[in-house]
């Protein structure tokens, strides 16, 4: 029986263990990978905070080894990420041909593209156990995995072979002098490269706690800048200053809206 005791029990253990891998997740996608309902997934939350396996955030869970001070962590910010990801799917058009890097929170707009064809190039290993509709085309670059991503020569070889109409990516901080932080040294290049295969827009997704003031005018390792049209989608939470000065720099900051 489903409500046994034993396939409860198992239940909890491998939403435990995808949480771990994943490193934090909302309601909603543990729901739709274990077939359950979000008020099942709720209830086991809840049994694994009180144990303290995990720390539950609005909406979601996070691994407690994710996060350095739990009481500083921002509890919104998996709901934030959400609707960013949502926001971001009517920039889609039928038939556009994409490249999504290794971000979660871009590759997660593809649960919104409703009947819209679209074909999805992407370095980003999380794609394999997400399920799309039959509309969305996934191609995997291959290469060496890193963490989720996909890197090394033969990713570069091969996207330079390849045309896109959009590019979504995320980044581990975006700077308020218009620069953007990878922890993957080698994403840069493919990051690079994949602009490089299109004239147009460059979307970046990236919510509130990854916007940062940049207090030196040193170069940091891993950060990047991009000479085009730059459309960065973040939330409400977003520090004012820091949007003013990227709008400053002729990007071009929007508020996700619901």
């Amino acid at each position: 029986m489903k409500n046994s005791q034993k396939f409860v029990q198992e239940r909890r253990q491998n939403i435990f263990k995808l949480i771990q891998e994943k490193g934090e997740l909302t309601v909603e996608d543990i729901a739709r990978l274990h077939g359950t309902s979000t008020m099942t997934v709720r209830r086991d939350l809840q049994y694994m905070e009180e144990r303290k396996m995990i720390y539950r955030v609005h909406g979601g869970a996070v691994a407690l080894d994710k996060i350095s001070d739990v009481k500083m962590f921002n509890a919104h910010s998996v709901i934030y990420r959400e609707k960013i990801s949502k926001f971001a799917a009517q920039f889609l058009a039928d038939g556009d041909r994409l490249f999504i890097n290794g971000s979660r929170i871009a590759l997660n707009m593809l649960r919104y593209v409703g009947d819209r064809r679209v074909f999805v190039y992407t370095n980003n290993g999380w794609a394999v156990e997400e399920k799309y509709p039959p509309n969305v085309t996934i191609c995997l670059t291959g290469g060496e995995l890193k963490n989720h991503v996909m890197v090394g020569d033969y990713v570069m070889r091969n996207l330079l072979s390849v045309n896109v109409d959009k590019i979504f990516i995320g980044c581990a901080a975006v700077y308020d002098d218009g620069e953007f932080r990878y922890d993957i040294p080698t994403e840069i290049g493919i990051n690079e490269a994949m602009v490089s295969r299109t004239e147009h827009t460059l979307y970046v997704l990236a919510d509130h706690t990854k916007l940062q003031k940049r207090e030196t005018r040193e170069t940091f390792y891993g950060s990047s800048s991009y000479d085009r049209k730059i459309i960065l989608v973040t939330d409400e939470k977003a520090n004012p200053n820091i949007v003013e000065k990227l709008r400053a720099r002729n990007i071009e900051v929007i508020i996700a809206q619901d």
